[in-house]
């Protein structure tokens, strides 16, 4: 019957019997096992997703104490221990990334100069042209997003429900665009 019962179990990692001790037992020495593997690498992962002044550190710590807490909720059917707390990593991460303030676009300065003046029509064309070429080097996604929202004036929610993608994403590709719009045009001066 041994026998039976165990071609039935079928075989886990070192990792993840030792969650299922987490899970089962609340075995601090099967925790301490996890916490030694996955802490590091962890927060190299973290930093490689741009997490930095010491917040990597601090969601690991996060992380692990949820790993702990919800260990009842790990099923080794559905994923190994390492998937599962991967997982629970990038949701934090995400988390933290969407709290982060959206930047805004800077504020254009008018200054009142003659509209015939032709120093004054010659850089806003050199200007123009080079926004023109930043625009072109964003991916296509980006440049809908920028289009839809700045010249053609639609909000968020409105090019969200037009493209049928999320709104988050929507606003992540808008984000993105401006990022990489305003390190292309880092040298116009104001």
């Amino acid at each position: 019957m041994t026998d039976r019962a165990t071609a039935q179990t079928p075989p886990y990692s070192t990792l993840t019997a030792a969650l299922l001790a987490v899970r089962d037992q609340r075995d601090r020495a099967a925790f301490g096992l996890l916490f030694d593997h996955f802490a590091p690498r962890l927060k190299a992962m973290l930093l490689r997703g741009g997490l930095r002044d010491g917040s990597a550190d601090d969601v690991v710590q996060d992380v692990m104490l949820n790993v702990w807490h919800k260990a009842a909720q790990f099923d080794p059917a559905r994923a190994e221990a390492s998937a599962w707390i991967y997982r629970i990593a990038r949701n934090r991460q995400i988390d933290l990334s969407r709290r982060k303030p959206l930047p805004l676009p800077e504020l254009l300065v008018v200054t009142e100069t003659r509209t015939d003046d032709a120093t004054f029509a010659l850089s806003l064309r050199e200007e123009a042209a080079l926004l023109h070429d930043a625009l072109a080097q964003l991916p296509p996604e980006q440049q809908g997003a920028i289009r839809q929202a700045y010249v053609d004036d639609l909000p968020h929610s409105q090019i969200s429900a037009i493209s049928g993608l999320p709104l988050g994403t929507i606003k992540s590709r808008i984000r993105l665009a401006l990022e990489r719009l305003r390190h292309e045009l880092r040298d116009l001066k104001p």
